[in-house]
């Protein structure tokens, strides 16, 4: 099915001048393509969890010490202003570690169960500022180790010049890496 058969709900429109999006529309389509086509694997959201945990314990601390405020007018609650304060800023430490070392781009985590184990895929991204090289990386993991492969290419070969993503060329990629992966694996 070419692109022009495809509903207009189907087709993903971004700007191809925002980089950002550019990325976010590439990754979403690289999740789409993995996750898609293989029933067998099954999403993860260990990483998303964490950061939702991390972000709502903020926010929990930020409305107490609010609330205690409003009930306890201010010199009355300069203690629990102050443990608020530092327990936010610790919790967004907490936060920006967990992004930068362990999700490290991390978009989609999937499971697989192989023969009595599992195995874990991951697939992060990578697109620098005011760069068009749309770095993305798969690794697999089980209990004998961990193999990745990564691809490196233009933007622009996954993106017509309208703006439309072309799942298709991003599903022969990610198809290839995914099969030489699986390939090392065995």
């Amino acid at each position: 099915m070419s692109k022009k058969e495809l509903p207009a709900e189907e087709l993903v429109k971004i700007n191809k001048w925002d980089g950002s999006a550019v990325k976010h529309a590439l990754d979403d389509a690289v999740k789409t393509c993995l996750l898609g086509d293989r029933p067998y694997l099954k999403e993860q959201f260990g990483l998303v969890n964490t950061r939702l945990v991390l972000c709502a314990l903020a926010v929990g601390v930020a409305i107490m010490a609010h609330a205690w405020d409003f009930t306890h007018p201010f010199p009355e609650s300069r203690t629990v202003l102050l443990f608020s304060v530092l327990a936010y800023f610790a919790l967004m430490g907490v936060l920006t570690l967990h992004t930068t070392f362990r999700e490290k781009g991390t978009f989609v985590v999937a499971s697989q169960k192989y023969n009595k184990s599992y195995r874990t895929w991951e697939a992060s991204s990578e697109m620098k500022k005011y760069d068009d090289m749309y770095v993305l990386q798969l690794i697999v993991r089980d209990e004998r180790g961990h193999c990745e492969a990564s691809s490196i290419a233009s933007c622009a070969n996954y993106i017509d010049s309208q703006g439309i993503v072309l799942d298709n060329l991003v599903a022969l990629e990610v198809n290839r890496i995914f099969n030489w992966l699986l390939h090392e694996k065995h």
